[in-house]
């Protein structure tokens, strides 16, 4: 697929980029340089080629929802330095 400056000027247009005019001929070529890749790359002949893993056909090894700490919630509230009805009490920072 050939690509031309005329469709370097449209897509800067409408993704709404500014281009600089002396650098669309190097945008022009290394766009160009780009789809003639992807061209060859979809010449290659994979059939009996098998795909590589996916991360998202894995699943997950998951443990079983069981509580391993006892409620330390006592412990802490007596620790603090101001609480009341087992909440912790802090200064105002906002007024």
């Amino acid at each position: 697929m050939a690509i031309e400056n005329a469709d370097i000027e449209k897509i800067a247009v409408l993704a709404r980029l500014q281009v600089d005019p002396n650098e669309i001929n190097d945008y022009t070529n290394s766009i160009s340089s780009i789809l003639s890749l992807i061209d060859q790359m979809q010449q290659v002949d994979t059939n009996g080629i098998e795909p590589l893993s996916n991360p998202h056909d894995a699943t997950q090894r998951l443990r079983e929802d069981i509580v391993t700490c006892d409620n330390q919630r006592d412990a802490f509230i007596a620790i603090a330095p101001a609480t009341q009805d087992g909440l912790y009490l802090v200064p105002k920072v906002l007024d």
